[in-house]
């Protein structure tokens, strides 16, 4: 790997460490274009592969960091993490047979849909708890599939699908959504690389530049959001609209008859 191509893994890597210590999810979103269009990965399931594997390591870091501090509802945790991954190897192996410019023009479509969702006002509210029943349970494990199966159809973490299912599903308080979340963020990403791995579609070096890249930039992040947590919807905004951006570079660039 050249210099630049070094440079170009640990920077993108930065910027979504970085973005998801800043606004506390939806980061990941950004790392399969960042890899094609900034490191220069020519293959998109290879890029999808590899940011998967990096978003899980990113994940499961930021786990341990939250249950330190409590923050996690384990039982809901344990449930959403085991069903989703279920629904995670389904989508990933779905999204293996799609032509991969078909695959990435949906992908662009999924990031306008997260993009203008970011841009609306407010942290969703906690509902009332409720009582951990097969009720529940069974809510929480069909909610963990459909996330699932979007998370390993497009290789994406699934951070902002999660944490608003489980708050749904659940009425836990949005902190421990969050905490909990990251299993099952860490779970489908771990789920989703081990199925491309199995046919040869992720970078191992390049994962492993932009897991550190991912570290450094979440230090960073998580600093300045703790500096600026009282606009934390300012910052929300400004990552919706960053996501909007690179969301219609990615459908054009992807659009039926355009060449690249």
């Amino acid at each position: 790997m050249s210099l630049h191509m070094l440079i170009a893994a640990v920077g993108s890597g930065s910027i979504v460490g970085f973005t998801l210590g800043l606004v506390g999810g939806g980061g990941s979103i950004l790392a399969t274009p960042l890899l094609l269009y900034v490191v220069g990965v020519a293959n998109p399931h290879v890029a999808i592969g590899t940011s998967a594997l990096a978003v899980s390591v990113n994940a499961y870091v930021n786990f341990a960091a939250h249950a330190r501090k409590g923050h996690v509802w384990w039982r809901c945790a344990i449930v959403f993490a085991v069903t989703g991954t279920v629904g995670a190897l389904v989508g990933s192996s779905l999204g293996q047979l799609v032509d991969g410019r078909h695959l990435l023009f949906l992908f662009g479509l999924l990031m306008i849909a997260v993009g203008l969702l970011m841009l609306r006002s407010t942290t969703p509210a906690s509902s009332t708890p409720r009582p951990v029943d097969l009720r529940m349970c069974l809510i929480t494990g069909i909610t963990a599939m459909l996330a699932g199966a979007a998370s390993g159809f497009f290789g994406i973490g699934g951070g902002f699908l999660i944490v608003p299912a489980l708050i749904v599903a659940t009425g836990m308080p949005t902190i421990n959504a969050i905490g909990s979340s990251l299993l099952a963020v860490g779970t489908f990403g771990l789920a989703t690389a081990l199925n491309y791995a199995s046919s040869g579609l992720i970078d191992w070096m390049l994962a492993a530049e932009f897991m550190a890249g991912g570290i450094i930039g979440g230090v960073f992040g998580t600093w300045l959001a703790t500096r600026l947590s009282a606009r934390t919807n300012v910052l929300s905004r400004i990552f919706g609209l960053l996501v909007l951006v690179v969301a219609a570079y990615v459908i054009v660039r992807n659009l039926p008859g355009v060449s690249v």
